[in-house]
């Protein structure tokens, strides 16, 4: 069965942008390409254990095995040596990018606290959209009482998009709850 997001995607968002901003084919209206979750643990350091407690975390939120990233210089303000483990991320394409960007817009995103919206201004000049959350307890996977420490994370929307503009309305029309400005 084929993501939720995805047949809303190819039904309603392709040919309202389409009239909307007068692409000549289907192929030329922007779409999604990759989301990237990037959870970073600065006190991987000190107690390793940190990082695989992280990993187990953001694998079970998102569906894959998280890859472990390393620092690629030594920084010795923080005592980060070069190659030492410093944050867990995965990639994801095709159904399971849709399904758990149709999660993290209708279920996770509307249990942050005090939450009016996202950011409008958090595109890169490309058409990409990072997006910061503070922690890892507004998914549902997530067992509050089993969780040792909140982690924040930065979730990033790849979009074949060539400007901001025509990513924002991507992302708009795929249920992202842009805050109103």
């Amino acid at each position: 069965m084929a993501a939720r997001l995805k047949e809303s995607y190819v039904k309603t968002v392709v040919p309202r942008l389409m009239k909307e901003r007068e692409y000549s084919t289907v192929m030329a209206v922007p779409k999604l390409q990759k989301v990237v979750i990037n959870m970073g643990v600065g006190e991987a350091t000190q107690n390793i254990k940190l990082l695989d407690a992280a990993r187990e975390e953001l694998g079970r939120i998102v569906g894959q095995r998280p890859a472990i990233r390393r620092a690629k210089k030594a920084i010795a303000a923080f005592r980060v040596r070069e190659g030492m483990p410093i944050a867990a991320t995965v990639t994801l394409r095709g159904d399971r990018m849709y399904e758990f960007c149709d999660r993290l817009f209708n279920v996770a995103l509307p249990r942050v606290r005090d939450f009016r919206g996202v950011p409008q201004n958090a595109f890169d000049g490309r058409g990409n959209y990072t997006l910061g959350l503070r922690d890892q307890i507004i998914f549902p996977e997530i067992d509050y009482a089993k969780v040792e420490k909140l982690r924040g994370m930065n979730v990033t929307f790849v979009t074949t998009a060539r400007t901001d503009e025509e990513s924002k309305l991507l992302l708009q029309y795929l249920g992202m709850p842009f805050r109103n400005q």
